[in-house]
């Protein structure tokens, strides 16, 4: 049986053959010979009995003008052809809006879901195509790191391979929210590596960059890389995550989404929003009372409310926070999340370095990408006296994340550690930055306060103390002496003569 579609011009007319093992002609100005006859014969083992397989040329031909569904079944090598070829299965009887309804649609997980597509080769050299592979491989292994993530296995991922790909159809086969594409385009020993995250349910892109590099060591650009896409977009799907918890609805939330509703509010960085992140946070708590991220942020958000002098927060409360940070490391010792936002206040509170580090040491060993537990680990570095060790760390989070929300914590770590190696200038550079991005950032304004006054510019470390203390009254070099009982000590001799010498009131 012939069936011709009269709405293609004659020098595009496509015959569709149907019979047993069917495959495509392509006809072009009236020549049936060459490749389009030899094509067709080898596609004719691909089709199912009584079906019909087209190649990519024959698909964009008819694209539109018939109402025939068509299954993209990638690129396919066929016998006598050099090159492969894309193919196309038509879904005989089945409309083209049909098609696309009866795709099958898993349900989407109940946290933060994503699939790593296999990239395209752009270079035109087939050998290039496993550091394409390898690329997605390391990627969607150092993904899979982030417990607070569902990734989809690569094998799975792989078998859209060759295929041109709708994301809202891969995300409903897939059943995930989110999914990272790229492609990969070698010129010379140079190539070039891009990226795009997208949000499957609405078409949005959340991040795209792009990444190059010498071939010279091949497998060092690829853990580069690595680190760079999970580094960066680790945070964009946090910050997507919690824009999604925003637009809920109050009664339909469950522990997860009050607390990326307490990540919110931590962000506003306020004295109301860290009040309203401790409150949600309970509430994740008084649902599900193991629920350990929500348990190690209470702990957190005590910690920068009592640097910060935002609200009279006893020691009480702060004996809770201790207690609920010591409750999630027992029960998540394998979420570096909940590894990182630990450590730093037992750190801050209690004085454990050693139990911090080490804490710190085990989310990295977990995922080494974790750009927050950099920047906690390096600040450690820094107040210990250490300001080198902090200097590589604080780097490390950078690179990884240079768009990170807590950018500013970096910066003050940057100042802090330059403090302690007696670099004053930079250290005020560093201060400025963390003080544009957080300009009631109080720690940030002390460090301004002590290098000024050590480089004995007396008049604006005296302007930058009466700015802190308009933000935090009754602040004194008691008090902080009393919160620097884990510091290194010839770090805290540094800070009080430089606060002594600004004016601070000794309490």
């Amino acid at each position: 049986m012939i069936a011709r579609n009269a709405d293609i011009p004659p020098a595009k007319r496509i015959e569709f053959r149907i019979g047993i093992h069917q495959g495509d002609i392509i006809a072009e100005d009236g020549d049936i010979f060459g490749d389009g006859v030899n094509l067709a014969a080898r596609l004719e083992g691909l089709a199912d009995p009584g079906g019909i397989c087209v190649s990519g040329r024959v698909h964009a031909d008819v694209a539109g003008k018939l109402d025939v569904g068509f299954e993209d079944m990638g690129e396919r090598h066929v016998k006598n052809i050099s090159r492969p070829v894309r193919v196309f299965r038509a879904q005989i009887g089945v409309p083209k809006a049909a098609a696309a309804e009866t795709t099958p649609s898993l349900p989407l997980p109940d946290k933060p879901s994503l699939a790593v597509l296999p990239f395209q080769n752009m270079s035109g050299d087939p050998e290039q195509e496993y550091f394409a592979d390898g690329m997605v491989e390391e990627i969607t292994t150092a993904i899979s790191r982030l417990p607070w993530l569902f990734v989809i296995a690569r094998n799975s991922s792989f078998t859209y391979k060759g295929r041109v790909v709708d994301v809202k159809q891969v995300a409903r086969e897939l059943g995930v929210r989110y999914v990272l594409e790229g492609s990969v385009r070698k010129a010379g020993n140079r190539v070039r590596i891009t990226g795009q995250l997208i949000d499957a349910t609405t078409g949005n892109h959340i991040w795209a960059d792009r990444f190059d590099g010498a071939l010279d060591d091949i497998f060092d650009l690829q853990d580069r890389v690595s680190s760079s896409v999970v580094g960066a977009i680790e945070p964009k799907l946090r910050q997507s995550e919690i824009e999604r918890a925003s637009r809920k609805p109050t009664e339909s939330l469950d522990a997860y989404d009050l607390y990326l509703r307490a990540l919110a509010q931590s962000y506003r960085f306020s004295e109301e929003g860290l009040a309203q992140a401790v409150s949600l946070l309970r509430q994740a708590l008084a649902i599900d009372p193991s629920y350990a991220p929500a348990a190690a942020f209470v702990g957190w958000c005590r910690m920068f409310q009592r640097v910060q002098g935002w609200g009279a927060v006893s020691e009480a409360e702060v004996a809770e926070g201790v207690s609920l940070a010591r409750q999630a490391l027992e029960a998540a010792r394998d979420d570096p999340e909940v590894m990182w936002q630990t450590a730093y206040p037992l750190f801050y509170f209690t004085g454990e370095t050693a139990l911090a580090e080490a804490v710190l040491d085990r989310a990295l060993m977990l995922n080494s990408n974790a750009a927050t537990a950099w920047i906690c680990r390096g600040n450690i570095h820094a107040l210990r006296n250490q300001p080198e060790a902090a200097m590589e760390d604080l780097d490390r989070a950078q690179r990884l994340s240079p768009f990170d929300p807590f950018g500013y914590v970096n910066a003050w770590g940057f100042a802090i550690a330059h403090i302690a190696a007696g670099r004053f200038e930079q250290a005020i550079q560093w201060a400025d930055r963390a003080l544009h991005d957080q300009p009631r950032f109080i720690i940030a304004i002390r460090a301004k306060i002590v290098a000024n006054a050590h480089l004995g510019r007396l008049d604006e470390a005296r302007a930058e103390c009466a700015r802190m203390l308009a933000l935090y009254p009754g602040l004194t070099i008691a008090a902080f002496r009393a919160s620097a009982a884990s510091f290194a000590p010839e770090f805290v001799e540094r800070y009080v003569t430089g606060l002594r010498l600004a004016g601070l009131p000794e309490g």
